[in-house]
């Protein structure tokens, strides 16, 4: 059933002592649950052991309380009545025959202690790094400190061993980790024997390697993960002194795990980095080790894999989004079904769970982290209910990801599209600069209707309430998406402003409808996400001349969760756009823009041709609450239950969508459960006085 071409990406591996059964490597990820959803983390790793993942690690776990990340939930190794909250993951992990692997963390300079109050501890006396720029400083370690550290991986590495995995990784990537601090003149000032000189700097890292390897070695496999190369100027650790320190040490871990450089540079989104992206960084340091390698690229296509692995470059394929988007990707590539694989889109969503301290969410994939919570999986739904069909009108990103899961469940779906086209506002929002990749909601969604007997699809279908109560459709569910205000109603105003009749106003609807603004255009940002910095971009490759203006202290401020907002700065400076940041916008003229400081209220024109207003949406409801007046109607009609999902309930981003679509088809026909908490939660034990 496999396509031979990838039947080397299927062959065991040797790391130190244990092996994995296939090249496959889930790298550490975070998720948002952490040490306060354990269980609901535990049974994601869980799945991706289903799905036939080789080896399956842990995110980043602080293994001493000395060094945490407060407010960021990651997960604790703090003393021994953590184990059991680790082992219940590291038993998920093997249940079906993948290594178990935890990521062991001491934040150094990155971990201000805000929970514990422990005085900060890093290589050398700086400011904690932080995203949220906390205004403390950490102390240098001195040589006490050093052996104390010394001690504490020791620690951490035997209660690892207790708590059942098979694998250790030694965080020093993405500027996180304390043997990262060591490596790179950016963080290691020292003077003495752990400064100056690469030799010098790598000295702590080999004692740490050597003394794990005396206490667990012979059972457990050491993994070293550090990022190619910094990015942060000459003080950086580069990629050619990474290729120095693999070099001098070829054989120090049992594998090399090569992140690339900062978080933002690794994870970086689909708008700005390609499958593969580190390829050049990676290739050659091969040649340079005895060792095994991992690396990352947001991996989707199996080819690509392959490459990967015969020509040198990598031993395992790494992969952290493409495993949440979808955990069964291994298995399908073995059972020949790769038309099956859910691609990972690269919008980062998942990256947010951890950035806003809640529990993960995929746009591809919305049973991330509800395995367990809800007892949602992947690739089976629910038996279905007493009902037989359900009428899906809209094929956006809920309507059609409704019909896809109710149609798993077996239910007859007719969906019922108002254009000839699927997709709805991923259709026409793929066609936007930078994301072709979002349009895989679409096209894998798409894909799997057309291979179920029991969905029909009727385009040029724009359904009214009279239409849908003649069909005798036992369900209803209403997705009609929305559409953008263009009142400029959002959070800066909960009411209209003033506008002139004589100043061409647009929506970033109207230019996906082909509308083409021209000379200088004002952009008024009261969204946040993306869709401000795109419209930028589009309207600069149409010629004009443009002003970003946003009430924010940042362009497309909530991509700071996505890891991506510095890039969009910096391609809008360097395209020209004009960013006017803290500021709103009051009133449009015939010829201008009025705008306003968010701190003193001082006005200031700016003159235009016209305005482009990102600020909130419309919800496209009309239909449904037709429906909801005709209520009395619908027992003749046959109508047992109408429900609103998705944009035309609330809008949201896509992966509010999918998940909206994906609730609606598990809980059709079952029972209301009313005021019950919908999903399963842990609450910590009370302490004994």
């Amino acid at each position: 059933m496999r396509d031979p071409r990838y039947d080397i990406l299927f062959e065991p591996m040797q790391i130190g002592p244990v092996t994995a059964k296939n090249r496959f490597y889930q790298v550490p990820h975070c998720n948002g649950g952490g040490y306060r959803d354990p269980s609901a983390a535990a049974a994601m790793r869980g799945t991706k052991a289903e799905g036939g993942w080789g080896v399956i690690f842990t995110e980043q776990c602080e293994m001493h309380h000395s060094s945490e990340i407060a407010p960021f939930i990651e997960l604790r190794l703090w003393e021994d009545k953590d184990i059991p909250m680790l082992r219940k993951m590291s038993e998920k992990m093997k249940e079906y025959g993948a290594l178990a692997g935890i990521q062991l963390a001491y934040s150094g300079v990155n971990g201000p202690n805000l929970y514990t109050k422990e005085v900060p501890l890093a290589v050398s006396a700086q400011p904690i790094r932080t995203f949220t720029n906390d205004p403390v400083q950490a102390r240098a370690l001195d040589k006490t400190d050093i052996r104390d550290l010394r001690r504490w991986f020791v620690n951490a590495a035997k209660r690892s061993k207790n708590a059942g995995f098979d694998l250790i990784c030694l965080y020093g990537a993405h500027g996180f980790g304390i043997f990262q601090h060591f490596l790179s003149r950016a963080t290691n000032h020292r003077t003495d024997e752990y400064g100056g000189s690469l030799e010098n700097r790598a000295r702590f890292v080999n004692e740490v390697v050597a003394d794990i390897r005396d206490a667990v070695g012979d059972t457990m496999g050491l993994t070293l993960r550090v990022s190619l190369d910094e990015t942060i100027g000459e003080l950086g650790f580069s990629n050619a002194e990474v290729r120095e320190f693999v070099e001098m040490n070829r054989n120090l871990p049992d594998l090399w795990d090569l992140a690339q450089g900062t978080w933002e540079d690794c994870s970086g989104p689909s708008r700005f980095k390609e499958e593969a992206a580190q390829h050049a960084l990676v290739k050659g340091i091969h040649e340079l080790t005895d060792k095994p390698i991992v690396g990352v690229g947001r991996f989707t296509s199996p080819d690509v894999m392959a490459k990967m692995v015969k020509t040198g470059t990598l031993d395992f394929i790494g992969c952290a989004r493409p495993s949440i988007a979808d955990p069964f990707l291994p298995k399908k590539i073995e059972e020949g079904r790769v038309e099956d694989i859910r691609e990972c889109i690269g919008c980062n969503i998942c990256i947010t769970g951890d950035m806003t301290m809640s529990i993960s969410r995929c746009t591809q994939n919305p049973t991330f982290m509800e395995e367990w919570r809800k007892g949602w999986h992947p690739e089976r739904m629910n038996t279905k209910g007493d009902s037989s069909n359900v009428l899906v009108v809209g094929s956006g990103p809920a309507g059609l990801e409704a019909a896809r899961a109710l149609a798993e469940r077996g239910y007859d779906v007719a969906l019922a599209e108002a254009t000839r086209q699927l997709g709805g506002r991923v259709a026409r929002e793929r066609q936007l600069p930078g994301l072709s990749a979002w349009g895989r909601v679409a096209d894998y969604r798409e894909y799997q209707l057309s291979q179920k007997a029991n969905v029909e699809t009727y385009f040029d279908s724009e359904l009214d309430a009279s239409s849908i109560l003649e069909f005798g459709f036992e369900n209803v569910c209403i997705a009609t998406g929305a559409k953008w205000r263009r009142d400029g109603v959002a959070r800066q105003h909960v009411v209209p402003f003033p506008t002139s009749e004589a100043m061409p106003i647009f929506t970033p609807d109207d230019l996906m409808d082909g509308a083409a603004p021209s000379g200088h255009v004002v952009i008024y940002d009261d969204d946040h996400y993306y869709m401000g910095g795109v419209m930028a971009e589009l309207l600069i490759q149409k010629g004009c001349r443009v002003t970003l203006v946003t009430p924010a202290a940042y362009v497309s401020e909530w991509t700071l969760n996505t890891l991506e907002q510095h890039e969009i700065h910096r391609r809008l400076a360097q395209m020209g756009v004009v960013i006017e940041l803290n500021r709103g916008v009051t009133a449009i003229a015939a010829d201008h823009a009025v705008t306003n400081c968010m701190f003193t209220e001082q006005l200031r024109e700016i003159a235009c041709d016209a305005v482009l207003l990102v600020s909130a949406k419309l919800e496209n409801n009309a239909v449904f609450n037709d429906l909801k007046s005709r209520e009395a109607e619908w027992a003749d009609a046959g109508i047992k239950s109408v429900k609103l999902i998705g944009d035309a309930n609330a809008p949201g981003p896509i992966a509010w969508a999918t998940y909206a679509g994906h609730r609606y088809a598990r809980e059709l026909d079952t029972a209301d459960i009313g005021d019950a908490l919908p999903f399963r939660r842990e609450i910590a034990e009370l302490a004994i006085d």
